[in-house]
């Protein structure tokens, strides 16, 4: 660990390897439980008031700390399946993870859920694996270096308008933002959130949004690889999200290229009814702030 809080190259690239052995490792484990095209094996209720959890999550995410969280660790933790401390607020390196980011498309035998792994540092993803086992893709990043899939690099596309733009997210937005007349092209929702957003990193998508209170295991991963891919992610303000603070929600979400990002994010306020104004410099002004 450094001074400034970051990790030397060669630790980096350590880190992404240990990272994306034990994402494809919680995939194998996943899909002993997984079952294409049917209902899950594994057993399944629900915590909080409708939100399905499965033995699947749960022996997921114990492999994943046991295998990224060594004895005596200075890292701290973040899961949607472990209760939350507040040790990790003391962390500077934290792992967010979603063992299965999906769990209803997974139960149902829906193959678009994942295994989704983050390495924060000072509130910013500094490496990233979302990895798909059902559908045998595996998006990847580190900081400074390239957005991967199955380890070719991958690019956003240069879409600069909603005009004739792919676009997936919650089929409520997407009716408003048709009956505005935005001409998009609407793709069915993609159920899970970190796969979806990693669709605007390997261009498969123009455009995606989410709706609020996703969480920091929903997005940390994509969020990382979304930038290194040439895109990038914001709230509807234009705001990027910063980590492992107290309250882990987020409000509305938008990711799109780089290139056409503000033009799009100011299509899509219109189009909900938002007013117009300047949207922030949202990439150099969180990165100063990530730790208020």
């Amino acid at each position: 660990m450094n001074e400034d809080n970051t990790l030397h190259a060669e630790a980096m690239q350590t880190l992404e390897e240990r990272v994306r052995a034990a994402a494809i490792e919680a995939g194998l484990l996943a899909m002993h439980w997984f079952r294409p095209g049917e209902r899950t094996i594994a057993r399944v209720w629900t915590k909080g008031k409708s939100s399905p959890v499965t033995e699947a999550d749960i022996e997921v995410d114990r492999f994943l700390y046991r295998r990224l969280m060594p004895a005596g660790t200075e890292y701290g933790w973040l899961s949607e399946e472990t209760a939350d401390s507040p040790e990790r607020l003391e962390r500077r390196f934290v792992f967010v993870v979603d063992p299965i980011d999906g769990t209803r498309a997974f139960l149902e035998g829906d193959p678009r859920w994942c295994v989704s792994i983050a390495l924060v540092a000072d509130g910013l993803p500094i490496a990233a694996v979302v990895h798909a086992p059902a559908l045998q893709m595996t998006h990847q990043a580190i900081r400074g270096g390239k957005a991967l899939l199955n380890g070719q690099a991958v690019r956003a596309s240069q879409h600069s308008s909603l005009a004739q733009a792919r676009v997936a997210g919650p089929r409520f937005i997407l009716d408003t933002l048709v009956g505005a007349d935005a001409g998009l092209v609407p793709v069915p929702k993609i159920p899970s959130l970190a796969h979806r957003f990693c669709k605007i990193a390997d261009g498969s998508l123009d455009a995606a949004l989410a709706s609020a209170n996703s969480n920091d295991w929903d997005i940390a991963a994509a969020h990382l690889i979304i930038e290194r891919a040439g895109a990038r992610l914001s709230d509807l303000e234009g705001v990027a999200p910063v980590y492992n603070r107290r309250c882990t929600r987020h409000g509305r979400l938008f990711a799109a290229s780089t290139e056409g990002f503000t033009g799009m994010l100011c299509q899509v306020r219109r189009s909900l009814g938002l007013p117009d104004g300047p949207l922030p410099a949202t990439q150099s002004a969180n990165r100063e702030s990530a730790r208020g």
